[in-house]
C-alpha cells in the first residue's frame, strides 16, 4: 500500500503528489482548517435536518484517518491518475470508496487553494475586473491547452469533442498567464472542434475593450486579434505568405524572422505554465471520469497547484 510515512525521500514525494515534502506541509496546514470548518458544517446541517444523531468522530475510522493522509490521497490521484480499481488496491479501500473519497476531497482541496489565492479566475465578468487582476502587469500571454478525452458513446457528442489537429477526442481551455508562469485565468472547458480563436472571442466579447491598456502576445491560432480587439500591444507572429504560382517558395524576411524570434521568447513562458499544469497525469492521459462538471474542476485545481510552487506564489 502507499502509506505517507513510508516515502523516502523528497524526489519520491514529488513523483507521487508533484509537490515537495515542505510545500506538501504548508498546503496541509491550510487544508486541515478548510476541512475542519467544511466538516462542521455538513455536521451542524445534518443535525437541523434530523439526519444525523451521532456525534462527529463515531463510527469505524476509514482508511484515510488524517488529514495529512487525505491531502495525500488526492494528490496522488491527480499526480499518479490510476483507475480507482489501482488507487482502491494502493490505499486499502474498495473501488467504491476510492471513488466516494476523491469526490470528497476534492472540493475542500479546490476551496483551499481559492483561499490561499492560487486558483486562476476562470470567468472575467467585466473589463475592471480584468484590469485589476492585471494591476502592474506589463504583458499577458494567451495560449490554449487541450487535452485528450475518452470517445464519448453518442455520435452528436463524438463529433462535437473531435479536433482534427490532435486526430482524437478533446476538450479546449484558454490559457492566460504572465512572463513569470503564474496562471492567471483558465477559460471554461470547451469540446475540441472549438478553434482557440473562437473561445476567446467567446469569454472575451471583442465588442469590449478588454486588452486596451495590457500587452497582449498570442500565436498564430490568434490571428485576428489585433483587428478584432482594441489595444495598441497586441501581438501575434508573422504568418508566411501562402504559395501561389507568382511565389511558390514564400519565405518572411529578415525583419518579420527577428519579430518572431523575439515574440517566441516571451510566449514560451505561457508554454511552461501549461507544462507545470501538465506534470499532473490527470491532465496528460485521455481523461475517463463521468461525474458532471469534474473534467472543467481538475483543471483549475492542477493550475492553482502549479501556482502555488512558484516563488511568487502566496503560501
Amino acid at each position: 500500500m502507499v502509506i505517507l510515512s513510508t516515502v523516502r525521500d523528497d524526489r519520491q514525494f514529488k513523483a507521487l503528489t508533484g509537490v515537495s515534502q515542505e510545500q506538501f506541509e504548508k498546503l496541509r496546514k491550510f487544508f486541515a482548517g478548510v476541512y475542519e470548518e467544511m466538516l462542521q458544517n455538513a455536521y451542524e446541517e445534518a443535525v437541523g435536518r434530523g439526519e444525523r444523531k451521532r456525534k462527529r468522530g463515531g463510527g469505524r475510522k476509514g482508511s484515510l484517518p488524517t488529514v495529512g493522509e487525505k491531502l495525500f490521497f488526492v494528490l496522488y490521484y491527480l499526480k499518479v491518475y490510476p483507475t480507482f480499481d489501482v488507487l482502491a488496491s494502493a490505499f486499502g479501500m474498495s473501488r467504491s470508496k476510492a471513488c466516494e473519497n476523491l469526490h470528497k476531497i476534492m472540493p475542500i482541496l479546490h476551496e483551499t487553494l481559492r483561499r490561499i489565492g492560487v486558483v486562476p479566475i476562470r470567468r472575467f465578468e467585466s473589463v475592471e475586473e480584468l484590469k485589476k487582476v492585471c494591476e502592474g502587469i506589463d504583458i499577458i500571454i494567451i495560449d490554449a491547452v487541450e487535452r485528450a478525452h475518452r470517445r464519448p458513446g453518442d455520435a452528436e457528442k463524438q463529433s462535437s469533442m473531435y479536433s482534427g489537429k490532435k486526430k482524437g477526442h478533446t476538450v479546449k481551455n484558454t490559457v492566460i498567464s504572465t512572463p513569470e508562469k503564474v496562471i492567471l485565468f483558465v477559460g471554461q472547458t470547451f469540446t475540441g472542434h472549438n478553434h482557440d480563436y473562437k473561445i476567446l472571442k467567446e469569454e472575451f466579447c471583442p465588442d469590449k475593450p478588454w486588452f486596451e491598456d495590457t500587452g497582449v502576445l498570442g500565436d498564430l491560432g490568434y490571428q485576428g486579434i489585433q483587428k478584432d480587439y482594441k489595444g495598441e500591444e497586441i501581438r501575434t507572429p508573422h504568418k508566411k505568405p501562402r504559395k501561389s504560382k507568382a511565389d511558390p517558395k514564400p519565405e518572411l524576411n529578415k525583419e518579420q524572422k527577428e519579430e518572431n524570434r523575439a515574440l517566441a521568447k516571451v510566449r514560451v513562458y505561457v508554454e511552461h505554465a501549461i507544462g507545470g499544469m501538465k506534470r499532473y497525469n490527470i491532465l496528460n492521459h485521455p481523461f475517463r471520469n463521468m461525474k458532471d462538471n469534474f473534467v472543467d474542476d481538475v483543471i483549475a485545481v492542477c493550475a492553482g497547484l502549479w501556482n502555488m510552487i512558484l516563488p511568487v506564489a502566496m503560501v
